[in-house]
């Protein structure tokens, strides 16, 4: 199976949300801290994007502070499971929709929230995806990407193993998983995005860039139109 469809079709919906279940302590930390990280830089006014939002996890956590929230994602099963776990929630809207190429108009949102390494699980080309997130936002608006902390090495190592234990995805390849990057034996790659290869994403585009760790588990890129 290619990268660019695993969190579409094996990695989705019920398989998606087994994979937080089973996470342990301090990754579980590092969740929240991320969570934490975004809805502290939200406005009650904003309107938001939840870019990869799987099966909702973080969209109950954006909406205490924001306006509206719109989640897309690839998968139609893990879209179904988050209206299920949803409900008639009215701060919200669920769409199918390629990373690449979302579909909206210009300026759209005030906020578009990338994280849980999301620039690099998704398989896309990243310059691409950057330049689309920041097509869509609106003037001072600001994009939250976010990746792994080199210090969460072993904790996010263990998390994948227990995945992998799990049957949720392959067999890691011990050999090839180092510097950052997680392989498995099928195929599936997770890797790392560093702050010099971001900075040569927006390298052309007329935004600032801010990076911040948090909580030692995260490396957060804030871009601002």
């Amino acid at each position: 199976m290619r990268d660019a469809g695993y969190y579409k079709e094996r990695l989705a919906a019920e398989q998606l949300q087994q994979c937080y279940r089973l996470a342990p302590a301090r990754v579980r930390q590092y969740l929240r801290a991320e969570v934490e990280f975004v809805v502290a830089r939200l406005r009650p006014d904003d309107v938001v994007l939840d870019l990869g939002c799987g099966y909702g996890r973080t969209m109950p956590a954006f909406a205490g502070s924001s306006r509206w929230i719109v989640g897309t994602d690839n998968s139609l099963a893990s879209l179904r499971l988050a209206r299920q776990r949803l409900g008639a929630a009215t701060y919200c809207s669920l769409l199918c929709a390629d990373a690449k190429q979302l579909g909206f108009a210009a300026g759209s949102f005030d906020r578009v929230v990338c994280i849980q390494n999301g620039i690099s699980a998704f398989h896309v080309d990243r310059r691409v995806l950057v330049r689309e997130v920041v097509r869509v936002l609106r003037p001072r608006g600001m994009a939250l990407f976010s990746t792994y902390s080199d210090r969460f090495w072993e904790d996010r190592l263990d998390w994948f193993e227990r995945q992998s234990a799990a049957g949720l995805i392959g067999d890691i390849d011990r050999i090839l998983t180092r510097d950052g990057v997680i392989v498995c034996k099928d195929g599936f790659t997770a890797g790392t995005v560093h702050e010099e290869e971001f900075r040569t994403l927006v390298a052309n585009l007329d935004v600032e860039l801010e990076s911040f760790e948090v909580d030692d588990s995260s490396v957060f890129y804030l871009v601002s139109a």
